[in-house]
Formats: structure tokens, C-alpha cells, sequence
């Protein structure tokens, strides 16, 4: 997946959190009266677009609403959210509803430009409750979680097959996706390729049964044994010669390494399934959870939510189109247009009866580990996607120890 992409529908956490001002709620009293009650001319819809088909599907869902509720919307795609989102809380006339994405949630959260909604949502005991720990902010649901994605293993059937593998030698071990990476390696093809990031490697940390942060997010737990076992994995992998880096297979991410035929194998997200319609439709393959690890299954999950300004002067009417959106109905709607899986539990097995050879994405949720979304945790992140990109003969406990030490910092500051 293009980091482009990811970050318009799953919000990777690799790009900059944005220091912003505080500046939720200004011009409103403490009732809050003038700002719930719907006092602006109609809701303008800011959001950050994979394509014409989640375009289209977000104006038809908008306008039904409009139709529905008798009330004023207009979509908007922008060219840079988190830049036009930025621009918007600053001169304090923001959009009204608005993606926002995992790593940027905390940061406009703590500075007052989201209104907290949560309780007010009919699908509040709906979501998944590791999405709703995504979106929650001093111990409340502040946004809706849209939608999300986790990571599977892709196999290449063809190749598969060449290399005399049947549904028996499916992986659910690190073990045997060791042995089946050397048996579909070719002179031209390596067994395993996937992106070279926090991201991905990411999910081999939690399968070996390790987190990044405790569960209330105030200490950093990423120097841990369990880690260590993850990561000395992974080196061992790019050292065996049957499995690489997209990128050192000359690629841009790993779908790109398994459609152009350079990888059978790829860790990747449920939008791979429309990059491999669109760019390489004669590729036959099949989508598997990830294997366990000494800790046991994991996967990493990513998400964005409906954010309501706090300098809106609609946030009923928005807050009403949010419940409109967010219904399982609407949201197996967008999952039929554009594939996303949705973010309230009653809609999974309708998701799985649109996509059923995709069931693995949605039955990872079961597993899903959240990225890390600490306010300033981005550019730790990008220090520690820096420092994987040598992991093959670099030291995995020095890069654990760095990436420990600067989260910790980070933690220690916005406890402080």
C-alpha cells in the first residue's frame, strides 16, 4: 500500500502530528447552548478521499441524510487533510464533521478542537472496544470510529501451487512461514516481501506477544523481551534470503512487490484488494490471517473517526449525520462501494457475506493491536521506521532501547 493511500483511509501513523493551538470552543458559552442547537447555514463535510468510489459513496450517504433530515451538506475532498484541518481550527471557522486519523486524534483532542460526542451515539456499544480505546480521550469516546483495517498475510495462488504447497501449508506458525518463504522463493521471486516500517513489522511485536505502550498509554513497554523475540524474527527473515523489504525489491510497498510478481507473499491491508483490481487483475490470490507468534496471534489495525469541531455552530445536526453514517446499514453501504470494513461489530458478518474471501482482514479484529497514537509519538515513529530500515544487520536491541527512550519521553511529557 502507498503511504499515500493509507494515510486518506486508514491513517498510518507514520506522518507528522500537527502542533496545533488550542482553540476549541471559542466564541461559545459555557452552556454550550448556541453551538448545539444548529445555528449555521448547513454541515460542510471535510474529508481525505482513496478515490472517486469512497467520493462518491460519502456525497450519496451526505445527500441522503440532507434529503432525510431537511438540512443543508456539502462534501469536500481535500488535497491535504491534516494541512486544511490545521488551517481550519486556527482561524476557527473548521469544517463541521471531518475525517481525522489515529495519530493525529490525540493531538486535537488535547487542544480543544474536537467537541466529545460520544455519548451521544446510538452505536456506542456497537464498536469494536479496541476502537473506541483509539478514540477516547481523558476516558471518553470523543469520535466515532468510521471504519478500519487490519493486516493479513496475501499468497500468490499461482506460485503456491508451483511450489507443490496445498491449503495444509497455510502458516499459523512463525515456523512454517519460515519454511514456506524458502519454498516459494525463486531466482526472481523471494517467498515474503512487505513494507519496511513500524507498520508492518509492528504486527510480528504483537504476535511475539509485545505492545509498544501499557494499557493505559502512560509507559512505554517497547524494550521488552517480547519485542525483542519479534524483531530478532523479522532480522532473521531478511537474513534468510527469502524474505525482503519492498522497497529493496525496487517497489514502493508490498502489494506493489507481490502484484509485479517480485514477492508471493505480502503483509498488508484489506485496500490491497482494490490496488490488485485495478493494477494487477489477473494476479490470483488469497488473503490468510497472519500467523502466531510465541505470544500468540496478533495484527496491527488502523482507523479514522468522524471529528465534529468544537467551534462548530452545528454539532447536533452534525452529531445527527455521524449517527446516520455510522449505522450498520450505511456502513456495510460503504463497505459494498469502496470495501472498508466496518467499525461496529453487527455489521461483520454482513461485511463477510460481501467479501467472503476476504473474512480474514475482519476476523483479525479479534487480535488487533492499535498503532500508537500518543500526542508527539510521529516523529518517534519516524525515527524508528529509519532505524528498521537497517534491521537486517543492524542490532535489534539498540533499536528497541532508542525507540523505548524517546516514546518514554514523549509519555513523561504529556503526563507532565
Amino acid at each position: 500500500m502507498r503511504t499515500t493511500r493509507l494515510a486518506a483511509t486508514t491513517a498510518l501513523g507514520a506522518a507528522g502530528l500537527l502542533a496545533l493551538t488550542a482553540c476549541g470552543g471559542s466564541g461559545f458559552d459555557d452552556s454550550g447552548s448556541d453551538a448545539s442547537s444548529g445555528s449555521g447555514s448547513g454541515l460542510d463535510i471535510l474529508i481525505g478521499s482513496s478515490g472517486d468510489a469512497e467520493t462518491d459513496a460519502v456525497n450519496a450517504a451526505v445527500a441522503a441524510w440532507s434529503e432525510q433530515s431537511g438540512i443543508d451538506a456539502t462534501v469536500r475532498v481535500a488535497s491535504d487533510l491534516n494541512q486544511e484541518l490545521s488551517q481550519g481550527f486556527a482561524s476557527g471557522d473548521p469544517a463541521d464533521v471531518f475525517y481525522v486519523s489515529a495519530d493525529s486524534f490525540q493531538s486535537y483532542a488535547a487542544n480543544g478542537s474536537l467537541y466529545s460526542y460520544g455519548d451521544q451515539l446510538d452505536a456506542v456499544d456497537d464498536f469494536y472496544p479496541s476502537l473506541v480505546d483509539q478514540f477516547s480521550y481523558d476516558g471518553s469516546l470523543v469520535c466515532a470510529p468510521k471504519d478500519f483495517s487490519t493486516l493479513g498475510l496475501i499468497i500468490d495462488n499461482t506460485a503456491w501451487t508451483a511450489a507443490g504447497l496445498t491449503d495444509a501449508d497455510i502458516p499459523t506458525t512463525w515456523d512454517q512461514l519460515s519454511d514456506v518463504a524458502a519454498k516459494l522463493t525463486t531466482g526472481d521471486q523471494k517467498g515474503l516481501a512487505f513494507s519496511g516500517e513500524y507498520a508492518r513489522v509492528g504486527a510480528f511485536l504483537a504476535q511475539a506477544g509485545g505492545t509498544m505502550t501499557n494499557a493505559d498509554g502512560t509507559e512505554a513497554t517497547v524494550d521488552s523481551p517480547e519485542n525483542l523475540a519479534g524483531l530478532t524474527y523479522v532480522q532473521e527473515l531478511l537474513n534468510s534470503g527469502n524474505a525482503a523489504y519492498a522497497a529493496d525489491l525496487g517497489t514502493g510497498w508490498g502489494g506493489e512487490a507481490f502484484g509485479t510478481g517480485k514477492a508471493a507473499m505480502t503483509i498488508e491491508g484489506n485496500w490491497i484488494t482494490g490496488a490488485m483490481a485495478n493494477d494487477y487483475p489477473d494476479v490470483d490470490y488469497r488473503v490468510v490471517e497472519l500467523p502466531a507468534g510465541d505470544g500468540g496471534q496478533g495484527t496491527l489495525q488502523f482507523t479514522n473517526c468522524w471529528g465534529v469541531a468544537a467551534d462548530s455552530a452545528d454539532q447536533s445536526d452534525a452529531v445527527d449525520l455521524v449517527n446516520y453514517l455510522t449505522a450498520a446499514d450505511q456502513q456495510l453501504g460503504f463497505a459494498k462501494a469502496f470495501g472498508v470494513m466496518p467499525s461496529v461489530q453487527s455489521a461483520a458478518d454482513g461485511w463477510r457475506d460481501l467479501y467472503p474471501d476476504q473474512a480474514a482482514f475482519i476476523d483479525s479484529a479479534d487480535f488487533a493491536q492499535n498503532v500508537v497514537n500518543a500526542q508527539g509519538a510521529s516523529d518517534v515513529i519516524t525515527d524508528f521506521n529509519a532505524q528498521l530500515e537497517g534491521l537486517a544487520s543492524g542490532d535489534p536491541q539498540t533499536i528497541l532501547s532508542s525507540v523505548q527512550t524517546n516514546l518514554q519521553a514523549v509519555l513523561d511529557q504529556n503526563n507532565s
